[in-house]
């Protein structure tokens, strides 16, 4: 008779540790064991002596008279120091910080550098990864503050304010990111320098305004549509119905209409030393076609640059908005229950802790908080991606931003807006996206020279075959196309706006990427490894089956109310699995005696009853000739008065998806592998069943970090997935550190993917999105460089005009832009 398991929660859900503590471990107050492999993978605390087991194998600390072999370190906060933003070099032989000596504290979790933008260079006996955005904001002699910037609308500008913004005295890091629109400024005191930030935020892009976040937003400024109408119209009617002197003075009026911003930025500039920006190229350009007597085409290049940039801009606001709407389910309002029963709606900031709030049917769960009235249904897509809604009574969890299907609920506020899921998963899709990958700052650098190069290009094209042929007016205007699309906004926009509505899809999900750099490192990866308990099983153990011996008499149903007889004093999994399986009533012991390593003996209706291991039974002279065991599975033997009754089959469940999930990596061409503490049998039996490549069973940590390496050597770059606790060192030694889990802050805090659902089919899902983002972003890349190189080879040729050139920069920026959002529409299943 098979006995279906449980509904557990996963044992990811239930151990939500302190923010803090990585190593920390589930304990569990057992007062007995009956198996020489657990399998549970969680601390047990026992209160006595008596365990049915001499080894269970679990994986994790036991307090016993012997060693308990189970091969994990044991109360570690592993402390790593991933990218200290101090401004020295480090030297390290390892994943943590012990003493770096390099005279300022770090405080730190062990997440992983992949590139922290510091500036300096990190030398690590294993890998980079990405590290928590308020690393550098943790160090001892800075504080940070974060400003938003208005009608910012030019990705390159806004890499030139980072840098400039980085150089000034005082300022220990900055980071502007653009797809947020934020600045984050670490330093002595940033406000201090908030004039002088915002003297170089104007100067390089006039329109900019940075508020800092006490201060009320404006309405945004940007470019009006009425200039370009107006400009439009001007050009049209010099261009078609006029001639001689009005012609020139309808042209001159719509130039200086459509241009003067570009022309007044480019003059203030010009007075810095900025010549390699796009207002002076622009200008420049412009200017020059006006000097060859091409004034039909300055006017006509200066209002396509300007309608370009109002639809590149509606395109990177919309894209923006998409993002930022996926993942901000913060409420504005609640309603909050008074103590007469009625309801008053308040801003959603103002609720505290205990305040009673009440949610209707279709409305978002507002702050996070446990239901203490009603019975309802609640649809968690939105914050751990899992489609089926769960049901809620009075006594259950409520997570912010669950929609509520079916009653009405009261809620008691345990978390505050501030702390709530909705803005843990906001900071954290905002603190993602200024990690930025490595491409992306290899574009940045690579600007910086493109620019330079082009307009070197273009000066010698204008001069050399000028010289040579006499041709002059032809190849300065070549030259003139050539600074036209000299601008590299398509590159610098494009591909970090790929990268964050990658993290924008994949939180929609319930997949949280610590950065752009976790995306990166992610789709180069080739083995998924995996802890056993809690990643691919459920850690909860179930009854499997109810075995009655042959010759026993004996109903499946009679022998296991016989064992929750035995098992009733005990909190141990494996006796709470019995007790939850048994549907009836048991009957009660008279005397229960525990027998150390073995099991219980126990009378009941004045007969001696045997419950335990093999060893329990052998010891009382039961004859097991008859018992042959389960492989990969525990069993608990019961005997009485001599005879054996039968056996109680006990596993850990795999996950429902574990099966579905390991079909799609090996369909995506990544090996698997599980890595795990406990017993070689039970290891092999879950492998079989799910088809993983490669298994490593009764490891110890030391022993997964060493299996770990010669995974990665054998197949390439890994992802660990763990629980984000008691695996810490094998997170940290992975390519790409990933937890399972429903948002417990050590989980966020450890890895740099979460996967709030839990469940395996994350990580495909994960790997598709990586792979989404690394290539479009090189279509991008492909994509704009090899339409300016065309339209250069085009110029040269005497084919290309600046119309086309237009098209080349501002054009090609506004299709790049539609290409990156993509990445939210992604299909991942």
């Amino acid at each position: 008779m098979a006995f279906e398991r449980s509904g557990a929660a996963a044992a990811a859900a239930e151990n939500t540790p302190h923010p803090h503590i990585h190593a920390e471990n589930t304990e569990n107050h057992a007062e007995h064991s009956h198996s020489a492999s657990c399998g549970c993978e969680h601390e047990h605390h026992h209160p006595h002596e008596h365990h049915h087991a001499d080894d269970c194998g679990c994986g994790h600390e036991h307090h016993h008279d012997e060693a308990c072999t189970c091969g994990h370190d044991h109360h570690h906060e592993h402390h790593h120091e991933d990218a200290c933003g101090c401004g020295h070099e480090h030297h390290h032989e390892h994943h943590h910080e012990d003493d770096c000596g390099c005279g300022h504290e770090h405080h730190h979790k062990h997440h992983h550098e992949d590139a922290c933008g510091c500036g300096h260079e990190h030398h690590h006996e294993h890998h980079e990864h990405a590290h928590e955005a308020h690393a550098h904001a943790s160090h001892k002699h800075g504080k940070q503050r974060v400003y938003t910037l208005q009608n910012l609308g030019c990705a390159h500008c806004a890499a030139e304010m980072q840098y400039q913004i980085s150089r000034l005295d005082g300022v220990h890091d900055c980071t502007l990111v653009f797809e947020t629109r934020q600045l984050r400024v670490t330093g002595d005191d940033p406000d201090a320098l908030l004039p002088r930030i915002r003297e170089i935020c104007t100067s390089i892009e006039s329109a900019t305004k940075v508020i800092a976040p006490e201060e009320d937003e404006e309405e945004a400024g940007g470019h009006t549509l009425a200039e370009l109408l107006v400009g439009a119209a001007l050009f049209l009617l010099g261009e078609l119905v006029l001639d001689g002197v009005p012609q020139i003075v309808a042209m001159l009026a719509a130039y200086l209409l459509l241009g003067w911003r570009v022309l007044l930025i480019a003059v203030r500039n010009i007075g810095k030393g900025r010549v390699f920006d796009e207002n002076f190229l622009m200008s420049l350009a412009t200017i020059g076609a006006w000097a060859i007597g091409a004034a039909d085409e300055a006017v006509g290049v200066m209002l396509f640059y300007r309608i370009g940039e109002y639809f590149e801009d509606r395109a990177v606001e919309r894209s923006r908005r998409q993002i930022m709407q996926a993942v901000d389910l913060r409420p504005e309002t609640v309603s909050l229950v008074l103590p007469d029963g009625s309801t008053q709606t308040i801003p959603a900031g103002d609720a505290q802790i205990d305040d009673v709030l009440l949610v209707r049917p279709g409305d978002r769960i507002p702050l996070d908080g446990v239901v203490i009235e009603g019975v309802s249904r609640l649809d968690t897509a939105a914050i751990t991606g899992e489609p089926v809604p769960v049901r809620v009574a009075p006594g259950d969890r409520a997570l912010s931003g669950c929609v509520n299907t079916d009653g009405v609920l009261r809620l008691r506020v345990t978390h505050v807006l501030a702390e709530s899921m909705v803005q843990r998963i906001l900071d954290s899709v905002e603190n993602a996206a200024a990690r930025k990958p490595k491409i992306d700052r290899f574009i940045t650098r690579f600007s910086r020279v493109y620019t330079p190069a082009v307009v070197a290009i273009a000066a010698l094209t204008a001069l050399v075959p000028g010289i040579i042929t006499g041709n002059w007016g032809h190849w300065v205007y070549t030259a003139l196309t050539f600074l036209v699309i000299s601008c590299p906004c398509a590159l610098v926009l494009s591909v970090p706006l790929t990268y964050f509505a990658g993290i924008g899809a994949g939180s929609k999900r319930g997949i949280l990427f610590k950065g752009g750099v976790s995306l990166e490192a992610l789709s180069d990866v080739k083995t998924i490894v995996m802890d056993k308990t809690g990643t691919i099983t459920r850690g909860n153990f179930a009854v499997q089956q109810v075995v009655p011996a042959a010759g026993a008499n004996l109903e499946a149903v009679e022998l296991l109310r016989l064992a929750a007889a035995c098992e009733s004093a005990s909190t141990h999994p494996i006796a709470k699995s019995i007790l939850a399986a048994c549907q009836t009533d048991y009957p009660a012991a008279d005397s229960i005696r525990e027998q150390a390593g073995e099991g219980v003996e126990a009378v009941i209706d004045g007969k001696t009853v045997l419950c335990g291991n093999r060893k329990l039974l052998e010891r009382h002279g039961i004859d097991l000739a008859g018992f042959a065991g389960t492989p990969g599975s525990t069993e608990v033997l019961l005997a009485r008065d001599g005879q054996l009754l039968g056996h109680i089959v006990i596993a850990d469940t795999v996950k429902a998806d574990a099966k579905q999930a390991m079909d799609r990596m090996q369909a995506q061409g990544l090996t698997t592998a599980m890595l795990t503490g406990d017993a070689q049998e039970t290891a092999d039996a879950v492998a079989h069943e799910l088809g993983i490549h490669e298994v490593r069973a009764r490891l110890l940590p030391e022993d997964k970090l060493t299996a770990l390496t010669e995974l990665r050597e054998k197949h390439g770059a890994v992802m660990f997935v763990g629980d984000g606790i008691n695996d810490a060192p094998v997170l940290a030694g992975a390519d790409v550190g990933a937890a399972m889990g429903s948002g417990a802050d050590a989980a966020i805090e450890a890895a740099d993917v979460v996967f709030m659902n839990a469940d395996l089919s994350s990580i495909p899902a994960s790997v598709q999105i990586a792979r989404g983002a690394r290539r479009i972003s090189h279509q991008n890349i492909a994509f704009a460089l090899g339409i300016k190189l065309l339209v250069m080879v085009l110029g040269l040729a005497g084919i290309a005009s600046m119309w086309l050139a237009v098209f080349a920069d501002s054009g090609v920026a506004m299709l790049c832009v539609l290409n990156s959002i993509r990445m939210l529409y992604i299909k991942t299943e």
